[in-house]
């Protein structure tokens, strides 16, 4: 985890007059996952091409692999694996000619070809498919065969462009699987994705991008504690005691707000003893207690919170 794979710095990119990157920095050690996330037209897709070397930066520097990316481009792309938001695969070849193709192009023996295929195949659970036809595969099935096929040359830094766009709940677990045991051997991911639940689950770190620029980087956990507190809801039985509930809680040092509809009593809490106060509290003010339930903020919070406070350009 010490050495530095991808290293950006000052990294600018210019269409015209629109500034597609503005300034972005950042850095992923070997072996983790940097999960870059921001809405359509943020700068992430344009951030990926040109640490993957298909576009060009306007200002500013990018290292991946140790390798300057407008400057050692051959290098730098011996080196990554890159998967992009769409499949893209040979339809009319069988799963297994495709992996095979794509090692003799990067100058695999035929033998040696054929067992890499092989071993990819087995690990993203396409073995009974080997010899079907590409086009009969289902959306889940031609994601697995594209990332399958972008780590043909066992690639250090591997780029995964919204890799689960459009894949159903299972689809989607199952290719985080796989990250996560390319990871445990090593690899280096940036993953860009929309899904929120993704980034939770796989990111080291995180980087928020929005017009551009970066507005928040952290690990989940560092950029919920920024947005919101943890919190306390209490379901009540009888909303005579609501009132009586709240007024014990707020004698205890504490803020509930609560709502008479839903008989709930809400308490922002920042600690393990803070929810002791709360069940104390409750308890001496002989609260009927329906339910209980501990809450923490999102990604999804914090990912709201940002873009609502990112500066206009």
């Amino acid at each position: 985890m010490d050495a530095v794979m991808i290293d950006v710095d000052g990294l600018t990119k210019a269409f015209g007059s629109v500034t597609a990157l503005d300034n972005v920095s950042l850095r992923v050690p070997r072996g983790s996952v940097l999960g870059l996330l921001g809405h359509n037209g943020a700068g992430k897709t344009t951030l990926v091409s040109i640490l993957s070397t298909l576009a060009r930066p306007t200002a500013g520097r990018a290292r991946v692999a140790g390798f300057d990316v407008a400057q050692e481009g051959l290098e730098v792309r011996r080196r990554i694996g890159l998967t992009g938001q769409y499949a893209a695969v040979d339809e009319t070849l069988s799963g297994r000619d495709n992996l095979i193709l794509i090692a003799r192009l990067l100058g695999a023996a035929r033998a040696e070809a054929s067992v890499r295929a092989d071993e990819l195949l087995e690990i993203f659970q396409l073995t009974q498919a080997a010899r079907r036809r590409a086009k009969t595969y289902s959306g889940g099935m031609r994601r697995k065969l594209d990332l399958a096929a972008s780590l043909v040359g066992r690639p250090e830094v591997i780029f995964l462009d919204e890799p689960t766009t459009g894949l159903d709940p299972v689809a989607r677990r199952d290719l985080w699987k796989v990250v996560q045991r390319l990871v445990s051997e090593g690899a280096t991911v940036l993953l860009t994705t929309q899904y929120l639940e993704e980034a939770d689950f796989l990111a080291d770190s995180i980087t928020v991008l929005s017009k551009g620029k970066v507005i928040a980087s952290g690990t989940a956990e560092e950029l919920k504690s920024r947005v919101g507190r943890r919190s306390v809801n209490l379901t009540l039985r009888d909303g005579k005691e609501l009132l009586d509930t709240a007024e014990a809680l707020r004698r205890s040092g504490l803020v509930p707000t609560h709502d008479e509809e839903g008989l709930t009593v809400t308490v922002p809490v920042m600690d393990s003893a803070e929810i002791a106060a709360v069940v104390r509290a409750a308890d001496d003010a002989g609260a009927d207690i329906a339910g209980l339930a501990y809450s923490e903020p999102t990604l999804d919070d914090v990912y709201m919170a940002l873009n609502h406070s990112a500066p206009a350009r």
